[in-house]
């Protein structure tokens, strides 16, 4: 699959070479053993990731994420079931919206586009990347939200109508530390942990790791959802990486390295369709996500530490900074409707947008297949494949 980023025993037509690493880089391995998975006749597939070696440099920016607003009062009503859910606008609303309210600026060679509820970022190696802030989706259905800061961090309290709260910690830097879900009794429970750097990690966001090798069915690996049964949906979602994991990855690192994410299989919600340059989940589409959030329900029972990550595409119509922004939304569209119409707790989702960078069907032109969004667990990579997070450091202060 190296259209996927995916080294196997068997070449794959047509598709694109793969990645050269950067000058000092140990060169992508494969494992001897059964064939790799590979596609369907006639099976559109994704194209190799295109990460830049500049990009191995932090995606950091001083610029702050815009703060979350508080949550109106109409958060607090559940949408009709087969409503229409955007993420942050009126139904209607296009990228278009957007573009007249973004604003440029150059900040340490890199040029960053800010919009009302998240940036996007140019590297001055041509990479392009967006950074938006979860705490948008939390608004739902919240009672209050109030934001403290503790010495370098700010934390940032999600209080619910039960008296359970949503605790999100992030460092200086803009960087997610810790997110914990706290019950009406005080029960602490840690969702994502980033507080503890792994020894393995040079820094930054990019990690330069070699393209996993995939010995499984294709359609085990990227499953379709409108031809996948409940169970197959739901045994994708709790399906172990398809290597080993070697250490704990931060959430950037899962976000914005390929090749880790990779690691996990996934699912295409190509049961929903956008039109182009909107991430309005049209009512009759919005239904047939039912399976998915069952699925996401019933892996949170089993796990509430799980982590799922909504990932958004868009076809290769339109600018870099357009199809960042687009596809964020989309992804964000996603979350939003799977807890607000189906009851999938926001905290264990997160989003991110990839733009054109992952095309599924190899066109320049318009595309709905394009036009997408995923899902993945990426819990075993936050966690090092363990089951459970492994015990902070000495003199490392408890998540609070």
């Amino acid at each position: 699959l190296r259209r996927h980023g995916i080294v196997g025993t068997g070449a794959v037509p047509g598709a694109a070479a793969p990645l050269t690493p950067p000058a000092g880089a140990p060169a992508p391995r494969t494992v001897p053993g059964p064939a790799a998975a590979t596609p369907p006749p006639n099976r559109a597939q994704y194209a190799a990731p295109t990460v830049a070696p500049a990009f191995r440099a932090a995606p950091t920016t001083t610029t702050p994420l815009p703060p979350p607003p508080r949550p109106p009062q109409r958060d607090l009503t559940p949408l009709a079931i087969g409503a229409g859910v955007v993420a942050g606008a009126v139904i209607g609303a296009t990228i278009a919206d957007y573009r007249n309210q973004r604003r440029e600026s150059v900040e340490g060679g890199r040029t960053v586009y800010t919009e009302p509820d998240r940036i996007i970022i140019r590297d001055p190696g041509g990479q392009t990347y967006v950074r938006g802030n979860d705490l948008y989706r939390f608004r739902y259905g919240a009672r209050d939200i109030r934001t403290e800061t503790v010495g370098a961090d700010t934390r940032t309290v999600v209080i619910r109508p039960d008296g359970s709260e949503i605790i999100t910690v992030v460092g200086q830097d803009g960087r997610l530390l810790r997110r914990i879900r706290r019950d009406p009794a005080g029960r602490e429970l840690v969702i994502i942990d980033n507080s503890y750097r792994d020894p393995q990690s040079v820094g930054g966001f990019y990690v330069d790791a070699p393209p996993p090798v995939v010995n499984m069915p294709y359609d085990r690996y990227i499953v379709d959802a409108q031809e996948a049964s409940p169970d197959v949906i739901y045994e994708t979602m709790v399906a172990p990486p398809v290597q080993r994991i070697n250490r704990r990855y931060t959430l950037d690192e899962i976000r914005y390295s390929p090749n880790v994410r990779m690691q996990m299989p996934s699912i295409d919600l190509n049961t929903i369709n956008f039109e182009t340059g909107s991430w309005t989940i049209p009512p009759d589409q919005a239904a047939k996500l039912q399976s998915i959030a069952d699925g996401l329900n019933r892996a949170i029972q089993a796990n509430p530490r799980v982590v799922f990550l909504i990932e958004g595409h868009t076809d290769a119509v339109g600018n870099d900074v357009d199809n960042l922004s687009l596809s964020d939304r989309r992804a964000q569209s996603a979350a939003e409707l799977l807890t607000q119409q189906f009851g999938v707790p926001s905290e264990n989702l997160t989003s991110q947008g990839y733009g054109e960078q992952y095309l599924k069907e190899q066109t320049q032109g318009p595309s709905a297949i394009n036009r997408r969004v995923t899902v993945r667990n990426i819990t075993p990579l936050l966690n090092g494949g363990q089951a459970s997070l492994p015990p902070p450091p000495p003199g490392t202060a408890p998540p609070r």
